[in-house]
């Protein structure tokens, strides 16, 4: 019975911790860029059960059989195992801007942060006062040569992720999503995104903010093998608040469930002490 008092309370230790999770993912659905998380159980050792009221050992002129026959296991908990990101893609959103920018594939921008080199998947940026790409932290969005220095409407980014600039063309008129480089006079390729990708991406550790940093299990940045860059769009975040609101139901029966046992348990206890022990 103390046992199973304790096997309930982990159980609801653990449906506490994924209810965090699945809040974390519904309080973000709508944040660009943003990767749902995933909560990892695993189970304690189980215990094998046998019937303890036999001699242990039969003897037959054959040789000797086990009379403590083996019943079941007993279960003795759960504990998580780790709260796991997953990166899939998410959709695509047209903003018909040309400081906005999606990836589609696996890999991240990379962003300078006062704490070093940071990565994300949203690229809704703009310009700051000294022409510098930002992020909406207003941390600067890193090229291969370091920051990227734009002027408004006299730039475009290919898939590749190369910063072609026009110095003849006019900084007045809209935006120039849509436009082709055949539109343009003399383009220039000033820099390209520092874009980048882990051997082991599973392992990178959020810092919030649509920011990851690298681990020594997810190893250090390398080139992205597959990724293209799609300018005057946004990649939204790949939470389904419908999922995760059905995954919330399931949290909410199972903590009932393993508080019931906790009950059951526990009134048991008290009468096997007040009653039986008299």
């Amino acid at each position: 019975m103390i046992r199973g008092i304790y096997t309930g309370s982990s159980g609801m230790m653990a449906q506490q911790a994924r209810l965090d999770s699945i809040a974390n993912n519904l309080a973000n659905v709508d944040k660009t860029g943003y990767k749902r998380d995933l909560t990892i159980f695993k189970a304690f050792p189980d215990m094998l059960i046998r019937r303890i009221n036999d001699d242990g050992q039969g003897i037959t002129p054959a040789g000797s059989y086990d009379t403590m026959p083996y019943v079941g296991k007993l279960g003795t908990g759960v504990e998580v195992n780790e709260v796991y990101t997953q990166f899939d893609q998410g959709s695509m959103q047209r903003t018909e801007s040309s400081f906005d920018f999606a990836l589609e594939g696996q890999g991240f921008f990379t962003v300078m942060t006062e704490r070093g080199e940071r990565f994300t998947r949203n690229g809704s940026f703009t310009i700051n006062e000294e022409g510098i790409l930002v992020n909406h932290k207003g941390y600067a969005v890193m090229g291969e040569n370091g920051p990227i220095r734009l002027q408004k409407n006299n730039f475009m980014v290919n898939e590749r992720g190369e910063v072609m600039v026009n110095a003849a063309m006019s900084p007045e008129p809209e935006d120039v999503v849509g436009m082709t480089q055949n539109n343009w006079e003399q383009p220039v390729v000033i820099d390209r995104l520092k874009l980048a990708d882990f051997e082991n991406i599973r392992e990178l550790k959020k810092e919030g903010e649509s920011l990851y940093t690298d681990t020594e299990y997810s190893g250090p940045p390398l080139p992205p093998q597959q990724l293209k860059v799609i300018q005057g769009f946004l990649e939204k975040s790949n939470v389904n608040a419908v999922r995760e609101m059905v995954e919330m139901i399931e949290v909410q029966r199972s903590y009932e469930a393993n508080q019931k046992s906790i009950t059951s348990g526990d009134q048991t206890l008290g009468k096997l002490i007040n009653e039986v022990a008299r």
